[in-house]
C-alpha cells in the first residue's frame, strides 16, 4: 500500500469530527455534574456517601464494561455499538435530569455508565482504522482529546447558565439534542469496522471480566472510605482471584477478548498505566475545584463555569500541541513531562488557602491539564498502534478501562481523603451541646456545613462558615501532597518502561 492510499480523506476528517460529539458529551456530563453537585445535594439531600457515589458509579460500571464492549464493537461493527451506546446514553440522561431521590439518580448514573461503556471504546478504534497514516493519525488523537477537553470547557459554561435559570436536571437534558445529532450523522460520515475473523463469542470470559473490575473497583471505593475491614478485604480478593482466572482464560481461548501479549511490550502496559494516572488527578481535582469555586469563594454556577474554561483550555493546548512537539522530542519525554506538570499543578494546589481567591487555584489546575492533555493524546496513540486493526476495538477499550479505572479511583481516594480530612476537622471543633439538626449535615460536607450555618444566629453562623471552609482546604491540601508525591514517583517509573525498550515498528517511532 503507498503512501497516497494511506492518507485520510475529507470524509473521514468530517467523521472524526462526528466522533467528537460523543466525548464532548462525556466530558460535559462529568464537569456539568461537579457544578450541579451543590444544587442536588439541596435538592435530594444524599448522605456524603451517596454524594461520592453519584459522582463515581458512571465510572464505575464504564471500567467494568469497557473491555467486553471493546470485544462486542470488534463483533457487531464499531459504528453500529457507537449508535446504541448514544441511545442508552440519551434514556439515561432523561431518566438522571427527572430524578426525585438519591437512589434514583444512582440508578440513572449506572446507566450512564452503561452507554457510556459502548460509545468509548467505539470512537477510538474507528479513529485507528480511519487514519492509517502516522502522523494524520496523532493529529486525530490530539483532536480528539482536544475534544474531550472542548467539553471539559463548554460544560462548566453551558452548566452554569443552565443552573441559574433552570433546575439541576437541565443539564442532563442537554444530553440528547447532542445524542440525537450523533445517530443523525454518524451513518452519513462515520464507515463502519469490525473483525472479519471475531471468532466464537466467550460467554464466561464476558462474565469474569465484569464481575472481577467491578469487584475490584468497589474494594478500592469501599476501602478508601471505610478502610481495610472485612467487605474491602473480601472483594479485593474476589476480584483479584477472578481477574486471575479471566487471564488464564484469554491466554489459552483461541478467540480471546483482549489479547494479553500486548502487554509484553512494555510501551503498552506504560501507556495504560499513564492514562489511569492522568484521569485519577483529574476527576480528583475537578470536584474539588467546582466547590471551592462556589462554596469557599463564593461565585454562581455560571462565573465557576468561565473560570474552569482556563484549565479546560490548558488541556486543549496540551492535547494539541503533543503531536508536533513528538516530532522534534521523544514521546517518552512528552509523557513523562506531562506526568511531572501534573505533580507540579498537584503541588500548587496544596498552597490554596481559604482566602487566596481564585488565582492560585486556577494556575494550579491549568499546569495539571496542560500536563493531561499532552501525556494523554500520546498515550493513545501508542495503545492504538500496538493492536492489529481489527483489534482496535480491545485496545482502546484497554486503554480506556484505566482511564476510567482511574476516575473512578480519583473520586474514591482524593475525594474520601477530603471528605475524611473535612469530618474529622468539624466534628472535633463544634461546640458541645450543637443541635443534631445542624451538627450533622455540617459534618457531612462543606456543601451541608455552609448550608446550616445560615439556620444559626450570628456569631455562631460565621464562625461554622469558617470552620467548614478550613476543614475542607485542609482536605485539599493533603489530597495534593499525596497526589504529587505520587505522579513524581509515577514518571520515574513510565521513564524507566519506556527506556531502552524495543518496540514493534508500528509503535517505535519516535517513542
Amino acid at each position: 500500500m503507498d503512501g497516497t492510499t494511506l492518507k485520510a480523506t475529507r470524509r473521514d476528517w468530517f467523521g472524526l469530527s462526528v466522533l467528537v460529539i460523543p466525548i464532548l458529551l462525556v466530558s460535559m456530563d462529568i464537569s456539568v455534574l461537579y457544578l450541579a453537585l451543590p444544587a442536588v445535594a439541596a435538592d435530594l439531600e444524599p448522605s456524603s456517601n451517596q454524594t461520592l457515589w453519584i459522582l463515581d458509579l458512571y465510572g464505575f460500571f464504564l471500567a467494568g464494561l469497557l473491555i467486553t464492549m471493546g470485544s462486542v464493537g470488534d463483533r457487531i461493527g464499531r459504528r453500529r455499538l457507537l449508535m446504541i451506546g448514544a441511545s442508552i446514553f440519551g434514556a439515561a440522561s432523561l431518566i438522571a435530569a427527572f430524578s426525585t431521590t438519591p437512589e434514583m439518580l444512582l440508578v440513572a448514573r449506572a446507566l450512564l455508565g452503561v452507554g457510556g461503556a459502548t460509545i468509548a471504546p467505539s470512537t477510538l478504534s474507528l479513529i485507528r482504522n480511519m487514519f492509517h497514516d502516522a502522523k494524520q493519525r496523532k493529529e486525530a488523537i490530539g483532536l480528539w482529546t482536544a475534544g474531550f477537553a472542548g467539553g471539559g470547557a463548554l460544560g462548566p459554561v453551558i452548566g452554569g447558565f443552565l443552573l441559574e435559570h433552570f433546575w439541576w436536571g437541565s443539564v442532563f437534558l442537554i444530553n440528547i439534542p447532542v445524542m440525537v445529532v450523533l445517530l443523525i450523522s454518524a451513518p452519513l460520515l462515520v464507515p463502519e469496522f469490525k473483525d472479519p475473523n471475531p471468532g466464537k463469542f466467550d460467554p464466561l470470559g464476558v462474565a469474569l471480566s465484569i464481575a472481577s473490575m467491578l469487584a475490584i473497583v468497589y474494594a478500592i471505593k469501599h476501602g478508601a472510605q471505610e478502610g481495610f475491614d472485612a467487605a474491602t478485604i473480601a472483594s479485593s480478593t474476589a476480584g483479584l482471584i477472578l481477574g486471575y482466572l479471566f487471564v488464564l482464560r484469554q491466554q489459552r481461548a483461541k478467540h480471546p477478548l483482549i489479547d494479553i501479549t500486548l502487554f509484553a511490550e512494555r510501551a503498552f502496559g506504560a501507556a495504560v498505566f499513564s492514562q489511569f494516572l492522568v484521569i485519577f488527578s483529574l476527576t480528583g481535582f475537578s470536584l474539588f475545584a467546582s466547590q471551592y469555586l462556589q462554596l469557599i469563594v463564593g461565585l454562581g454556577p455560571l462565573a465557576a463555569g468561565l473560570w474552569l474554561l482556563i484549565p479546560a483550555v490548558a488541556a486543549g493546548v496540551g492535547a494539541t500541541l503533543a503531536p508536533p512537539l513528538s516530532r522534534l522530542i521523544s514521546t517518552r519525554s512528552i509523557i513523562v513531562g506531562g506526568l511531572l506538570l501534573i505533580a507540579i499543578g498537584s503541588l500548587t494546589l496544596s498552597y490554596v488557602g481559604t482566602d487566596s481567591g481564585t488565582g492560585l487555584l486556577i494556575v494550579g489546575m491549568s499546569l495539571l491539564t496542560l500536563g493531561i492533555g499532552a501525556a494523554s493524546t500520546l498515550n493513545s496513540d501508542i495503545v492504538l498502534t500496538a493492536a492489529a486493526p481489527e483489534k482496535a476495538g480491545a485496545a482502546s477499550a484497554l486503554s480506556e478501562t484505566g482511564a476510567e479505572l482511574g476516575g473512578a479511583v480519583g473520586i474514591a481516594i482524593l475525594g474520601t481523603i477530603g471528605t475524611t480530612v473535612y469530618r474529622n476537622g468539624v466534628q472535633g471543633a463544634l461546640p458541645p451541646g450543637t443541635p443534631p439538626e445542624i451538627a450533622g449535615p455540617a459534618s457531612e460536607t462543606i456543601g451541608g456545613g455552609i448550608a446550616v450555618a445560615d439556620l444559626l444566629p450570628p456569631p455562631l453562623n460565621d464562625a461554622l462558615r469558617e470552620l467548614a471552609a478550613t476543614s475542607f482546604i485542609d482536605g485539599l491540601e493533603l489530597a495534593a501532597l499525596w497526589c504529587a508525591g505520587g505522579m513524581t514517583l509515577s514518571a520515574l517509573v513510565v521513564f524507566l518502561l519506556l527506556r531502552n525498550q524495543r518496540l514493534a515498528p508500528h509503535v517505535r517511532e519516535n517513542t
